[in-house]
């Protein structure tokens, strides 16, 4: 049997080595070398960085631990590290792509293993690989808010930024000695490999440009400069009701009625007591004027004008001391968001409101109306909109 089994092996390996080695001369040129693949994936390597390290801060700040003070200051940090997030994420695509194209000859390198640590190689890299190709295109799909999968995209996203890291650093490790060599060579050592279509210097400098480009063409829309330029991103500065732009209307919600019944009040429960405030019993207390960005975890983001009451003299008002998390829960019927939890941190923090007004009138339906959060430094997630009771866990 074990010699049928050899025969059978060594036949297909016959028939198949022939194949291989044609493919891998048909993909082969001079431009796709190691050299190309470590510039290109030097770059890659420090867009999946970024994009691992603000992603962390963007889950932290969804899924806080209890032990961990998170800041709220400044303001519109959240709105950098998550348009720093997209920004990187994007740049990646074209990077990924590049670095790919690259190393693509060695997928038909024969004999395919050679040993049991050059299987271990390999398959690092096909988990490499497959992880971040899926992560790249989810991460996309979630910029636009389409999702054809039938899994949860927070927690899929998650879970394979791990994946892509770790194996990045154990593909790191493999090929250390190549990078190190490769990393080292003088521009002298290094002549411009002339390809069969571009030289190395022109495919390089052709992802530059994609990779500038691809930036350019979508910042905008977290990028106050960069406006302007904002052609392909899903949201632009300025566009929406009272000049913001929207990701969850009312009528996504389920809230275009019960947002504006005449009887909407907002419940305030405390360890002690329940107290029922009315709209125009919010509009009465001291109103406060405050400049925060809403920074979304799609990437986009826009600063705006709120007014309404401060949330530390709301409490104040009904004898509550925010010492724990507060629960803030929304009309809404639909979606992951309708209960959000805030640490007491931002509570306290004078700039975090229950906004009344956006820009100057009384908030939109699609803003929130008739009261919603605003905080300093947090996702545009856990801004609550459509309140409908706020509860002082101690």
């Amino acid at each position: 049997m074990a010699d049928l089994t050899g025969r059978a092996s060594a036949r297909l390996a016959a028939r198949l080595e022939p194949l291989a080695r044609r493919a891998h001369a048909t993909a082969s040129d001079p431009v796709k070398s190691s050299r190309s693949a470590v510039v290109i994936g030097r770059l890659l390597g420090a867009a999946f960085l970024v994009c691992f390290a603000t992603g962390l801060y963007s889950h932290l700040l969804q899924d806080p631990l209890p032990w961990l003070p998170l800041p709220t200051r400044p303001a519109g940090l959240y709105r950098f590290t998550q348009g720093l997030h997209v920004i990187t994420g994007i740049a990646a695509v074209p990077l990924l792509l590049a670095k790919l194209w690259a190393v693509f000859p060695n997928l038909f390198a024969w004999p395919p293993v050679r040993s049991l640590p050059h299987l271990l190689e390999r398959a690092s890299i096909a988990v490499l690989v497959g992880a971040s190709l899926v992560e790249v295109v989810i991460g996309l799909l979630n910029i636009v808010q389409w999702y054809p999968f039938p899994f949860s995209f927070r927690a899929t996203h998650f879970a394979l930024a791990w994946i892509v890291i770790g194996s990045l650093v154990v593909h790191v490790g493999v090929k250390l000695p190549v990078i190190v060599r490769v990393w080292r060579r003088t521009v002298g050592d290094a002549p411009d490999a002339a390809g069969r279509f571009v030289t190395r210097r022109a495919f390089v400098g052709g992802v530059a440009a994609a990779t500038a480009s691809a930036v350019l063409l979508t910042a905008g829309q977290s990028v106050d400069a960069l406006a302007p330029f904002n052609v392909f991103a899903a949201r632009r500065m300025g566009t929406g009701p009272q000049g913001l732009p929207v990701n969850r209307t009312a009528a996504q919600a389920g809230v275009t009625e019960t947002a504006v019944a005449p009887d909407w009040s907002l419940e305030v429960l405390t360890p002690a007591s329940m107290h029922a405030l009315t709209l125009d019993d919010l509009r009465r207390m001291p109103q406060s004027d405050v400049v925060l960005p809403i920074a979304c975890v799609e990437g986009w983001s826009q600063s705006a004008s709120w007014r309404g009451v401060r949330l530390v003299d709301l409490l104040a008002e009904v004898g509550a001391e925010p010492t724990a998390p507060l629960v803030f829960t929304s009309l809404q019927t639909r979606g992951a968001f309708g209960r959000t939890e805030m640490p007491p941190e931002y509570a306290r923090d004078p700039l975090t409101l229950i906004a009344l007004e956006l820009n100057g009138s009384a908030l939109h339906v699609d803003h929130g109306y008739p009261a919603r959060v605003i905080a300093p430094g947090r996702p545009g997630v856990m801004q609550t909109k459509w309140l409908r009771s706020i509860e002082v866990t101690a």
